[in-house]
C-alpha cells in the first residue's frame, strides 16, 4: 500500500476549515513546518482513518474534535496492487465510512465493510504489522506504555517473523511451534485461566463445583445421622429421668413433705403473734415511765436554774440603766460636731466658687489671645482642603487604568507582527528589462519600474504592449481578520481612555502622577495646620469666641482667695475629724445599749419559761413529790412485763426457719412437676424426629452420597493431573523455542545490519526473546544496556529497527509506508544526516513519509517536499 494524498476537515486546530497533502511519492517524502502547523494532527487524521472506527466516541476519536465542536472529515488516496482508491470517514454526527475506488469512480463499500477493507490494508489495524511503522511524537519503543499495547506490538512483530522466516525444519521454531504452543494454550484456558484458576464455565470448574456441592451435602446428611443418634440417646436419658422422678411414691413423698412444713409454719406464726401483744404491753410501760422520769427530772432542774437566775436578772437592770445615759450624753456630742462640719462645708463651697471664678477671668483673658491664631490657621486650612478637591478632580481625569498602556502596548506588537507577516508572505512581481526596450509593463495601469519589486493583493492585471494582458491570483485567503479584530480592539481601548494613540495615553499617565505628588504636599500642609482636620478646628474658634464678656472685667487677687480657700478647707477637715470621734462614741454607746437591752430581754424570757414549767409558786414541792411516787409504781409494771416477755421468747419456734423449710419444700414439688412436663413434651418431640428421619433412610442416603464424592474428587484429580502436564508442556516447548530463537531472529538481523553499519563500526544488537526488541549494543567488546543509552541513541536504534520489519513486510508482500512524526529530536548533526542516509537506502522500494518542525536540519533529508493547501470538501 503506498499513500498518495491525505485531506481533513474540521479536524483539531482546523476548525471550519479544510487542508490537503497531495503528491505522495514513492520513497522519501518530508512535510515542514512550524509548530502548530498541522503535521501532528495530520498524523493523527491518518491514525484514526486506519485505525479509529467510524462509529467510535472514544478518546482516539474525540482528541480529533476542536474545542467547537461539529464532525471531523478524513480523507486519504492509496494505491495497492489491486488498485486505487480513496478512502474517507466521518467521526460524530451523521458518521460514516466509504471506499471509492478511483478508476471507476464507484463506491466499493460502506460502513462497517469498508471497515474491514481498511484494516485489510494495515494488516489487521493497529495491532496487525502495519501498527509497528507508523511512530507518534516522542516514542521509542522502549516508554512506559500499558501492557495491551505492549503485547499487541509484540503479537505483531511475532506474526511477522513466522511469516518471513516460514517453517524451519524442526518443531523449535516457526508456524508449526506458534501452532502447537497456541494448542496447548487454548487447551489450557479451557480448563484454567492464565493465573491459574479453575475457568468459570469450563469442566474443570464444573467438576470443582460438583465435588464442593456433594461435599456439602454429604456434610448436610452426617449432620443429620448424628442429629438421629443424638435424639436416640437423649430419648434414653429422658424415659430414665421419668421413671426416677415421676413414680407415684415420690409424687407422695413430696405432698405429705409440703403439709408438714405448712403446720410447723403456722404453729410457728401464732407463737410470734402472742409474742409481739408482750412486746407491746412491755414498750407501753417502758414509755410511760420515760415520760414521768423526764417530766420530775425537768421540775427538778427548773427549780434549780430559777434560783441562779435571779442574780443574773438584777445585774442585768443595773447595767442596762448605765447605757441609756451613755447613749443620751454621746448623741448630744454628735449634733454639736454636725453642725460646725456643715459649717465649714459652706465656707469651703463659697471660697472655692470665688477661687474658680477668678481662674475663668484668667482663661477669658488668654483665650482672647489665642483667637486670632486659630482664625488665621483655619482660614489657611480651608484654602488647602479647597486646592486639594481641585487637584483630585483634575487626576481622576488625568489618571490612566494601570493596565489599559500595558494592553495597548502588546496591541501594538502584536499588530506590527502580523503585519510584517502580511508583507512578508504578500505576492510580488519583479521585471528586468532588456536594454533598449520600446516599452513598458504595467500593472494595475502603473508603470513597473525595473529591477524592483512589486507587490499585490488578491488580484491583479500585468499588461504588456502589443503583446497580451497577464492575469495575476495570489490564491492566498484573506488573512486580515484577525489583524482587522486587533485592530478594532485598539480602537476601542483609545475609546474607553479618552486618548488617540498610546503616547497620548502615556502623556496622561505622567501629567496624573505630577498631580499626585503635588496633592502629596497639600496634604501634608493641611496636617500641620489642621492635625484633628478642620471641623475640629472650626470648633476651637467657636469656641474662642464663647466667652462670657462679664468675665474679662474681674481683677480679683488670686493669692488671697488662695489663702481664704485653704483656711476654708482646713477648718472643715477639723470639724470632720471632731465629727468623727463623736460618731465613734455615739456607736459605742449604741453597740452597748442593744447588747444590754439584748442580755436582759433574754433572762426575762429564761424566767418566764422557768415559771411557766414550774407553775405556781406554793405547788412547786409538792408536785415534785407526787412525781417521784408515780415513777416508783410505773418501774415496778415495766419490770413484770419483762418477765413475761423473756419468759415466752424461750419456747416460741424460729418463724423464718418455719417460712424457708415451707419454701423449700414447695419449691422441690414444683420444680419436680416443672421437669417432668418438660420431659415428658421433650420426649414426644424427640419420638417424632426419630420415627420421621427413620422413614428417610437418612443414613442409606449419607452412604450413597459418600460413593458420589469419591467419584467427583477424582475427577478433579484427573483435571488437576490434565493442567500440570499442559504447564509443563508449554514449559517445554518455551525453553526449546528459546534456544531456536537465535534462528528466528535472523531475517530482521539480516536487515538491520546494513543500517546499523552507518552508525557504527563492528556493532552488534541482540535481541530480546520475549519482546523481540533490541536488548543490549555490543561497540568495541563493551556490551551496554538499551535502556541505558541516551535519549537519541534509543531513538535511532527505534526507527532502524522499524526499518528493518519495514523491509521484512515488503518482502512478505505487504508492504506499507513508514510515518515518523516529529522524529529523531535528539540526535546530533552527524548523526543525523547518517539516519537520513538510512531512510534513502530503505527507501528504494518503500514509501517513507516524515512530518517535522525542525526545518533547518530537516532541509539535508531531501526527498519529495509536501505542502499543506486549503481544501474544501
Amino acid at each position: 500500500m503506498k499513500l498518495d494524498a491525505l485531506r481533513m476537515f474540521n479536524v483539531k486546530r482546523f476548525a471550519d476549515s479544510g487542508v490537503s497533502i497531495e503528491g505522495f511519492s514513492d520513497g522519501v517524502n518530508v512535510l515542514c513546518a512550524p509548530n502548530e502547523a498541522g503535521k501532528s494532527t495530520s498524523f493523527e487524521a491518518l491514525n484514526a482513518l486506519f485505525f479509529v472506527k467510524h462509529s467510535s466516541t472514544a478518546a482516539d476519536a474525540r482528541t480529533l474534535r476542536p474545542y467547537s465542536g461539529g464532525n471531523c472529515l478524513v480523507e486519504a488516496d492509496v494505491t495497492t496492487p489491486r488498485g486505487r482508491y480513496r478512502l474517507t470517514k466521518q467521526f460524530f454526527g451523521r458518521s460514516h465510512a466509504k471506499v471509492l475506488d478511483l478508476a471507476t469512480n464507484q463506491i466499493l463499500s460502506q460502513a462497517d465493510e469498508a471497515e474491514a477493507f481498511i484494516s485489510d490494508l494495515v494488516q489487521g489495524g493497529a495491532g496487525g504489522p502495519a501498527g509497528l511503522l507508523w511512530v507518534r511524537q516522542g516514542v521509542t519503543g522502549w516508554d512506559r506504555r500499558s501492557k495491551a499495547e505492549e503485547d499487541s506490538e509484540k503479537n505483531a512483530r511475532t506474526s511477522l517473523l513466522q511469516s518471513v522466516q516460514g517453517e524451519v525444519e524442526t518443531i523449535t521454531g516457526g508456524r508449526r511451534m506458534a501452532e502447537i504452543l497456541s494448542a496447548t494454550a487454548a487447551s489450557r484456558a479451557e480448563l484454567v485461566t492464565p493465573t491459574g484458576r479453575p475457568r468459570a464455565g469450563g469442566k474443570y470448574a464444573a467438576a470443582i463445583d460438583l465435588r464442593d456441592r456433594l461435599q456439602a451435602e454429604l456434610q448436610r446428611l452426617d449432620t443429620e445421622v448424628q442429629a438421629l443418634r443424638e435424639a436416640l440417646d437423649r430419648r434414653a436419658s429422658i424415659q430414665r429421668r421419668l421413671a426416677e422422678v415421676d413414680s407415684p411414691e415420690e409424687r407422695q413423698a413430696r405432698l405429705e413433705a409440703v403439709t408438714a412444713a405448712e403446720a410447723a409454719f403456722e404453729d410457728a406464726r401464732l407463737q410470734h403473734e402472742a409474742l409481739k401483744t408482750l412486746e407491746a404491753e412491755l414498750n407501753l410501760a417502758t414509755e410511760r415511765r420515760s415520760a414521768v422520769l423526764r417530766e420530775h427530772g425537768q421540775h427538778r432542774d427548773a427549780l434549780a436554774r430559777l434560783a441562779v437566775l435571779s442574780a443574773d436578772l438584777q445585774a442585768a437592770r443595773s447595767w442596762h440603766s448605765e447605757t441609756v445615759g451613755r447613749r443620751s450624753a454621746a448623741g448630744d456630742a454628735e449634733k454639736t460636731a454636725r453642725a460646725e462640719a456643715d459649717q465649714a462645708e459652706e465656707a469651703v463651697v463659697a471660697a472655692r466658687a470665688a477661687l474658680d471664678q477668678g481662674d475663668a477671668a484668667r482663661r477669658a483673658r488668654e483665650a482672647v489671645a489665642r483667637s486670632q491664631a486659630h482664625r488665621d490657621s483655619l482660614a489657611q486650612a480651608i484654602g488647602i482642603r479647597n486646592e486639594i478637591e481641585t487637584l483630585s478632580a483634575k487626576i481622576a481625569a488625568a489618571r490612566v487604568p494601570s493596565d489599559a498602556i500595558r494592553d495597548l502596548e502588546a496591541l501594538d506588537v502584536k499588530i506590527a507582527r502580523l503585519t510584517a507577516i502580511r508583507d512578508a508572505a504578500r505576492p510580488s512581481v519583479a521585471v528586468e528589462y532588456e536594454a533598449g526596450a520600446p516599452a513598458r509593463l504595467q500593472l494595475d495601469g502603473q508603470d513597473l519600474a525595473g529591477g524592483e519589486d512589486h507587490g499585490y493583493d488578491g488580484h491583479a492585471t500585468l499588461f504588456a504592449p502589443g503583446i497580451a494582458r497577464v492575469h495575476l491570483r495570489s490564491n492566498r485567503p484573506d488573512d486580515r481578520g484577525q489583524l482587522t479584530a486587533l485592530e478594532d480592539a485598539r480602537r476601542v481601548l483609545l475609546a474607553s481612555i479618552g486618548v488617540g494613540d498610546v503616547d497620548a495615553a502615556r502623556a496622561r499617565q505622567t501629567q496624573a502622577q505630577h498631580l499626585e505628588g503635588l496633592l502629596g504636599v497639600e496634604k501634608a500642609r493641611l496636617a500641620v495646620l489642621a492635625p484633628e482636620g478642620i471641623d475640629r478646628l472650626q470648633e476651637i474658634v467657636a469656641a474662642d469666641e464663647d466667652i462670657d464678656p462679664g468675665l474679662l472685667e474681674l481683677d480679683l487677687d488670686r493669692d488671697a482667695l488662695q489663702a481664704t480657700y485653704e483656711a476654708a478647707v482646713e477648718r472643715r477637715r477639723a470639724a470632720v475629724t471632731s465629727l468623727g470621734e463623736c460618731e465613734t462614741i455615739r456607736s459605742a454607746a449604741d453597740a452597748a445599749y442593744v447588747a444590754a437591752q439584748t442580755a436582759l430581754a433574754g433572762l426575762e424570757a429564761q424566767e418566764g419559761q422557768l415559771a411557766a414549767i414550774l407553775g405556781p409558786v406554793d405547788t412547786r414541792e409538792a408536785r415534785l413529790e407526787a412525781l417521784a411516787g408515780s415513777l416508783a409504781l410505773l418501774q415496778e409494771a415495766q419490770v413484770e412485763a419483762q418477765a413475761q416477755v423473756d419468759a415466752l421468747r424461750g419456747r416460741v419456734t424460729d418463724l423464718a426457719i418455719a417460712e424457708a423449710a415451707l419454701r423449700r419444700v414447695r419449691s422441690v414439688k414444683e420444680a419436680t412437676e416443672r421437669e417432668v412436663g418438660s420431659l415428658r413434651e421433650e420426649n414426644a418431640s424427640l419420638n417424632a424426629q426419630i420415627r420421621t428421619r427413620s422413614d428417610e433412610a437418612v443414613e442409606e442416603d449419607r452412604n450413597e452420597m459418600a460413593e458420589a464424592l469419591a467419584a467427583a474428587a477424582a475427577r478433579v484429580a484427573s483435571f488437576e493431573h490434565e493442567v500440570a502436564i499442559l504447564d509443563r508442556l508449554h514449559g517445554a516447548l518455551d525453553a526449546a523455542r528459546a534456544e531456536a530463537r537465535e534462528l528466528y531472529l535472523t531475517p530482521v538481523m539480516t536487515e538491520l545490519a546494513p543500517l546499523l553499519a552507518l552508525l557504527f563500526e563492528e556493532a552488534v544488537i541482540a535481541f530480546n526473546d520475549q519482546t523481540l526488541l533490541p536488548e543490549t549494543l555490543v561497540r568495541k567488546g563493551l556490551e551496554e544496556e538499551v535502556a541505558c543509552l541516551s535519549g537519541g541513541m534509543r531513538e535511532q536504534l527505534s526507527i532502524l529497527t522499524r526499518l528493518a520489519f519495514a523491509r521484512l513486510m515488503a518482502r512478505d508482500g505487504r508492504p506499507a509506508p513508514v510515518i515518523l512524526d516529529d522524529a529523531l529530536v535528539y540526535s546530533d548533526d552527524d548523526r543525523i544526516e547518517r539516519m537520513f542516509n538510512a531512510l534513502h537506502m530503505q527507501a528504494r522500494d518503500q514509501q517513507i513519509i516524515v512530518f517535522s518542525c525542525r526545518q533547518r536540519a530537516f532541509q539535508k533529508l531531501g526527498g519529495a517536499a509536501l505542502q499543506m493547501t486549503a481544501w474544501t470538501p
